[in-house]
C-alpha cells in the first residue's frame, strides 16, 4: 500500500502491538486485552488513523451475489484512536441517514459498546482491533415534515410510550459476528474484504496509507415490551430496509472496507464532540458535515434503485399497522 503524500508526525513510540505474540498476524488474538468502554479512555489518545474512504457493502437480494451493492458513507465518519505506544482505547464508527418515501428521514448509528486493539505506524500491519457494536436508529427531526410522522409522534408523546423520536428511545438493533450468531465480537483485520471483489470505484490502492476490513450480521430489533411499539419499530425497521435495499434487514451481512489516512496527532476535545457534531448536523439537514458520500450501486456501477412499488408497500404496511394499533394509541393519548 503506497502512502500519501504527507509527513507522519513525530511522537511515534510504538511497542504495544509486539507485547504479546499472541497480537500477531496471520491471526491475532486479542482476548487477553478487556473490552474497553469507548468513550472512558479519550484523555489517553494520542493519535490517530482516520477514514477518508469508508466503503460499504451489502447484498440487497438476501443470498444473491449479483444484488450486491456499494456505497461510500460520509469521508472521515470512522477514526480509530490510539497512544503513542499504539494501544487502542477508542473507535469511532458510522453516522448515517436512511429517508422513507413516506416516513421521511431517520439516523442510523453503529454505536461501540466494546473496543480492545493495536495500532502500528511503522510494521506493514497498521492494525487490528475488536469490536462489539449495536445499530440505532431514531427519527430526524426532518421527519416531522411528514404529517403521518408528526401525527404519530404527537400521539405517541401524549401516550408517554416510547416512540423512536430521538437517540434515548431508538430503535436497537442487535448484530453479530458475522460468522457465528452466538458471538457479538466483531474482528477488524488489515486487507480488504476477502468475502466479494470489489470495483475500482470503491477502492482507492495508492491514495489510501492503509485498509482493513470489519463486517457485522444483522440481527433482530430489541424488543420494549410494549406491542404497540415494538409493531410500531418493526414497521420502520421494514420501511428502512425497503428503501435501503435490505441494509438492515435479519439475516444480511454488512461489510465494509475502510481506507485510512496516514496518522495523525489527536485533539481530545475534537474527539469528544465528533458523535454530537454527526448527530446535530444529520438532524438540520440530513447531510454530514465533512462532506457527502456515494449513491449506493452494483458492481458494474449501475445505481441501486428501491423497488418501483415501494410507495404502495409502504403505504399497505403503514394501513395495516394503522387499523391494529390506532385505536388503542388514541385511547391511550387520552
Amino acid at each position: 500500500m503506497a502512502q500519501q503524500s504527507g509527513t507522519i508526525p513525530p511522537g511515534w513510540v510504538g511497542g504495544f502491538a509486539q507485547s504479546d505474540p499472541k497480537f500477531a498476524y496471520p491471526n491475532p488474538d486479542l482476548s487477553s486485552l478487556p473490552l474497553l468502554d469507548n468513550l472512558a479512555n479519550i484523555d489517553l489518545l494520542q493519535r490517530q488513523q482516520a477514514v477518508k474512504w469508508p466503503e460499504f457493502s451489502w447484498e440487497t437480494v438476501i443470498g444473491d451475489p449479483k444484488s450486491r451493492c456499494f456505497q461510500m458513507f460520509s469521508p472521515f465518519i470512522s477514526r480509530i484512536g490510539y497512544t503513542d505506544t499504539g494501544r487502542v482505547y477508542s473507535i469511532i464508527c458510522p453516522q448515517q441517514g436512511s429517508c422513507s418515501p413516506s416516513f421521511g428521514c431517520l439516523n442510523i448509528e453503529v454505536t461501540v459498546t466494546g473496543q480492545r486493539g493495536w495500532a502500528d505506524e511503522t510494521g506493514q500491519e497498521k492494525v487490528a482491533a475488536d469490536l462489539r457494536v449495536e445499530g440505532k436508529i431514531w427519527f430526524s427531526p426532518s421527519a416531522l415534515q411528514n404529517p403521518f410522522v408528526k401525527f404519530l409522534w404527537g400521539l405517541f408523546a401524549d401516550s408517554n410510550l416510547p416512540f423512536p423520536a430521538r437517540k434515548a428511545n431508538a430503535i436497537r438493533v442487535t448484530l453479530h459476528n458475522s460468522e457465528d450468531t452466538s458471538k457479538s465480537v466483531l474482528p477488524g483485520r488489515m486487507g480488504e474484504s476477502p468475502r466479494f471483489k470489489s470495483p475500482d470505484f470503491a477502492r482507492h490502492p495508492g491514495k489510501a496509507w492503509s485498509v482493513a476490513n470489519l463486517e457485522v450480521g444483522i440481527g433482530p430489533i430489541v424488543k420494549t415490551g410494549n406491542a404497540i411499539v415494538d409493531d410500531f419499530n418493526q414497521l420502520a425497521m421494514e420501511l428502512v430496509n425497503l428503501a435501503s435495499g435490505n441494509l438492515l434487514s435479519p439475516g444480511n451481512v454488512l461489510t465494509w472496507n475502510v481506507w485510512c489516512e496516514e496518522p495523525a496527532l489527536v485533539d481530545q476535545n475534537e474527539w469528544r464532540e465528533h458523535a454530537e457534531k454527526w448527530r446535530e448536523s444529520i438532524d438540520a439537514d440530513h447531510g454530514a458535515p465533512t462532506g457527502p458520500g456515494t449513491q449506493p450501486c452494483y458492481f458494474d456501477g449501475t445505481p441501486f434503485k428501491p423497488i418501483d412499488a415501494i410507495v404502495e408497500k409502504e403505504i399497505d404496511a403503514i394501513n395495516a399497522w394503522l387499523k391494529e394499533h390506532l385505536p388503542a394509541l388514541i385511547k391511550k393519548a387520552k
